[in-house]
Order: C-alpha cells, then structure tokens, then sequence
C-alpha cells in the first residue's frame, strides 16, 4: 500500500512561512487595494489633496490643501508620497503612485515587528507579521493615504532599538533616535508623548537597562531624534515664523485634555475588542502566561508602551478608528509568545474559527461577484445595483485569475498545513490576505464607483464657465475639497475669508432634500451633482449675475 506522506511535508515551505516566503505573503496583503482605485473619500482624498498639492508646485516646507496651509501634521509622510509619485507617476496614476508611500510604512512596521521580537528573544519572531497582519483595524487604514501608517513605523522602528540597547547601545540607540525623529516629522507630538517617555520609564523599571552602557544608548537616541525632530520646526521658523506659530497653537489645542477620561477608556477598550482582534486576546493570554515574568524585556517592552499610549490617547484624544491604530504594534508584539503557547483546546478553537469564518466569507464574495456579472441570484444582484445605481459589472479575465488563484491558495494552504502551534495565526492572517485580495480583484470597480469623486468632479469641471475666475466653497469637507481640485481642477475659497468675498461662483455642500442658498441677490444656480449612488450629498454650483 502506498505509504501517505506526513502532513509537515504536504507544503514545500516552512511552515508557519519564513523567509522569502513570509516576505511574499506580506507583499501579498500590502499591495492590493493599494493602485487601481481613485481616492475615496475621507482619510484617503483629503491626505492625497496635500501631496497633490506638493507635486502641483505646491510649498514643500508648507504643505496645503487645495491652496490652504495644512498644519495638521509636519510634512515627512507627505513627502514621501510626493517622492513615489514623482518615481512611479509615468506607469501608474498620481493617486496610486502616492499610496505606495503607505505600502512602504507598513512593510517597515511589519520587519521591524518581526526584528524587534526577534532581539527580545522570542523564537517565534516571524510570527509577529502574521499576527500584525490579522488585525482586523489595520486593514482599511494601512491601504489608505494615511499618515499614521509612518507613526506604525516609527514604534515598530523604536521598540527594535530598545531592544537592542543592551547589547550594542550606540546602534540601539542611533535606531531609537531616528525612529523618534522621522516619527515627529510625520505625525507630530503624539510620537513624542508616546514613545519618548520609554527612554525615561524603561531604566527605571528594567534593571537590565540600568548599566552605563545602556544610558549611552539613550543619550545617542537622544542626539539623533532632537536635530531630526527639530529641522523642520526651525526651517519653518527662519522662513514663515507666522505659520510655526499656527501650527504650534494647533499641535497644543489637540492635546487638550477630554475631561472624561473613563468614558474614553471604557470606548477605547470596546473599540479593541474588535479592532486589535487577534492580538488583543492574545497579548492578555501572554500576560497571564507570563505573570510572574513581567519584568522580561520581551514582556515589559511593549507593555509599557501600550500602557503608555493608551493614558495619552484615553487623556487627549477621542475614541476612535485612527487614534486605535496607534495601540496596535506593543498589542502585536505581547501577542507574539502566545502564537506558540496556547492551550490545545483553544488553539484548535482559533483555527477552526478562522477557517471556517473566512471560507465563508470567501465565497460570499464570489457569490456576489457572479450576482453582478451574471445577474443571478436576482435578489443580490438587484441589491447590489440598488446600492450604487448605475454601475455595471464587466468581466475581467485578470481578476478572475487572480481571485481564483488566491482561493485555490486557500484550500491547499488549510488542507495541507501541518499541525503546528501557531497554524492559527496564520491561518487567520491567511484569511485576511485571501479576503482583502477577493475584495480587490472581484468587487474593486463596484466599491470605487461609489466612493469616487471622479465622476462630479468631471461634471463640475464642464459646468464651470470659462474665465470664472474664484470660486467660493460652503459646506465642503476636506475629502471634497481635494477631490474637486484633483479631478475638476477645482481649489475652492472658503466661505467667510476675504478672499472668498470677492469669487462670483459658489460651490456649497447640501443634501438631497435641503438647499443650501447663497444669502444675497443676484444668485443663480447653474449645476448640481453627487455621487453615484449617495442619497443624501448634493454639491450645488450658483453664479452671481
């Protein structure tokens, strides 16, 4: 009889995956959804408005959007983004070319995890992507223009330098400094309150960093980040003194405490119950793995950091999705001894949870794939015409190809995988890449053709009279207004400046059953328009005679 051979030789990889194979599965979640789309609204439009602003010959030392100062954030991200799409711009669209800024911010956070785990003596050091890489919050944030995918960098860059400080304190530290410094330059004080403080609190909890040589290390991490984090503040300050002081005034209101910090944390914790999932049940399994070895670095690490970052965000900044983000790489490293530790019984829940959720949700999405290209089911499909009107499905062979390939993965990776301690996690993670990757290849055009501006900025653009000159904005959003000048060339005034008081047209923001009328005489409306499929926006363009 034919002998069959043992599960551990069914996949021709290492199982969990490593190496160049983990780093293929990483590039596999990050770049899907990351080109091939136009930016949508929200997060995505508004920080794609202030690179396009830089590569439209926009200030780089004062970045703005849609012509105003922005000064919600120093410009390091946005820089980088301009970079990508001035490198990548000629094969891929502006927009598309700029996401890959994030792309590249989140393949550092996940190998500086994995280094990071490593240097703290976990074994099990690549599972830290895996794990990274199965939150549930990171998915949507992590493929969008989005500044604080650099922020994710920056702690994962900063707990790999800690962890290094004892053994070789000056590259440790030069590692730290950095990650502070290129974190300042791209979200600001937030990295400062939440990750400096390790410098401070570490020593005086950690004995193995109370030594001469790890005090050195600290002071290197210092003289990096204070010139880094110090050189774009200066510059502003030796050119536009005004604008410094606009942004300090911003950086300082937003730390204004929330007066109910509580009801913060009470939000801030419901938000991880589902946001930090798998990481969150995990890191707790490894604290009460680990109770009566708290003070190990591999512990004590990203515990801190986490205690840490979740006073300052409970203290100044409101719950929600974005602010949550930030609480997710100590979460993923406190995971990581757990992905090895579980209990059979639940570790095989895990695993089966995972498999059985993301088979399920897999063919969903190609049910509802063949509902909009075939027209069967006709309920699905006309619920999914009813949700975006006008959208038509068209066949294409590539993404049929590639979703198939990926489900096929899918099957052969959870019949053929071994038996393994951490076959959970990465399963799980392998869920999430298999469905984020069905998403983008099977129902992409559908999702874009609601969350577009394309289509009424186009609009808007052919109704705009020759030489109108100015434009007045009422009502917009930030995601509007950078949308309008990215696709209709658009840069509105708004309302209530100088400026404004001297444009003749006036674009406002309203709803479907509520105008919203310019005050005065003489005021015509001469379009409106809204996007595809949404119910209650309505852009409205008048004319003053």
């Amino acid at each position: 009889m034919p002998v069959t051979p043992p599960l551990s030789r069914r996949l021709p990889f290492a199982f969990p995956p490593r190496g160049a194979v983990l780093v293929f599965f990483c590039a596999l979640y990050l770049l899907p959804g990351l080109i091939g789309r136009d930016p949508w609204k929200s997060d995505d439009a508004t920080h794609f408005g202030v690179v396009y602003s830089l590569l439209s010959g926009g200030d780089w030392l004062l970045p703005r959007l849609a012509g105003e100062l922005w000064l919600d954030s120093p410009p390091l991200y946005y820089w980088v983004a301009a970079l990508f799409a001035k490198a990548f711009g000629l094969v891929l669209p502006l927009h598309d070319a700029a996401r890959l800024a994030s792309g590249f911010f989140g393949a550092l956070m996940l190998g500086f995890l994995a280094g990071a785990a490593r240097r703290l003596g976990d074994d099990t050091a690549a599972h830290a992507p895996l794990v990274a890489i199965g939150c549930l919050g990171l998915l949507v944030h992590i493929h969008d223009i989005q500044p604080a995918t650099a922020f994710l960098a920056a702690a994962a860059a900063t707990y790999y330098g800690l962890a290094l400080l004892p053994q070789n304190p000056l590259r440790g530290g030069a590692i730290t400094g950095a990650a502070l410094g290129f974190g300042f330059m791209a979200m600001g004080m937030p990295v400062l309150l939440t990750l400096a403080p390790l410098l401070i609190l570490l020593p005086l909890v950690a004995a193995h960093l109370r030594t001469t040589q790890a005090a050195r290390g600290a002071l290197a991490a210092l003289a990096v980040a204070a010139p880094l984090a110090l050189a774009w503040p200066l510059a502003l300050f030796w050119r536009e003194p005004a604008a410094l002081n606009l942004w300090w005034a911003r950086e300082m209101a937003d730390l204004h405490p929330t007066g109910n910090w509580p009801a913060a944390l009470w939000e801030y914790l419901q938000l991880l119950g589902w946001f930090a999932w798998p990481a969150l049940p995990l890191a707790l399994w490894t604290l009460w793995k680990e109770r009566r070895r708290l003070g190990e670095p591999r512990i004590l690490i990203p515990l801190l950091s986490f205690v840490v970052m979740l006073a300052v965000q409970t203290t100044f900044f409101d719950p929600r999705s974005l602010n949550t983000l930030l609480l997710l790489p100590p979460l993923v490293l406190l995971a990581v001894p757990a992905t090895t530790t579980l209990r059979r019984g639940a570790a095989n829940a895990f695993d089966w949870f995972g498999m059985m959720t993301f088979t399920l949700v897999a063919g969903l999405i190609w049910l509802g794939w063949v509902a909009m290209v075939a027209g069967a089911p006709a309920r699905i499909a006309r619920n999914f015409a009813k949700i975006e009107p006008g959208f038509v499905a068209q066949f294409s062979l590539p993404a049929f190809i590639a979703a198939l390939a990926l489900s096929l993965a899918w099957l052969w990776l959870i019949f053929g995988s071994p038996r393994a301690p951490a076959r959970g996690t990465t399963h799980w993670a392998a869920g999430m890449v298999l469905t984020w990757g069905l998403l983008m290849a099977l129902w992409l055009p559908w999702i874009d053709y609601g969350k577009s501006y394309r289509a009424v900025g186009a609009s808007l653009k052919a109704a705009v009279p020759a030489h109108a000159g100015c434009i007045a904005g009422r009502g917009l959003g930030e995601s509007q207004r950078a949308s309008f000048h990215y696709f209709a060339g658009v840069a509105t005034k708004r309302h209530g400046s100088k400026a404004a008081a001297q444009c003749r047209l006036l674009l406002t923001q309203g709803t479907a059953h509520a105008e919203d009328l310019p005050r005065g005489a003489g005021w015509r409306k001469i379009w409106e328009g809204h996007r595809r499929g949404d119910r209650v926006e309505r852009f409205r363009l008048y004319q003053q005679e």
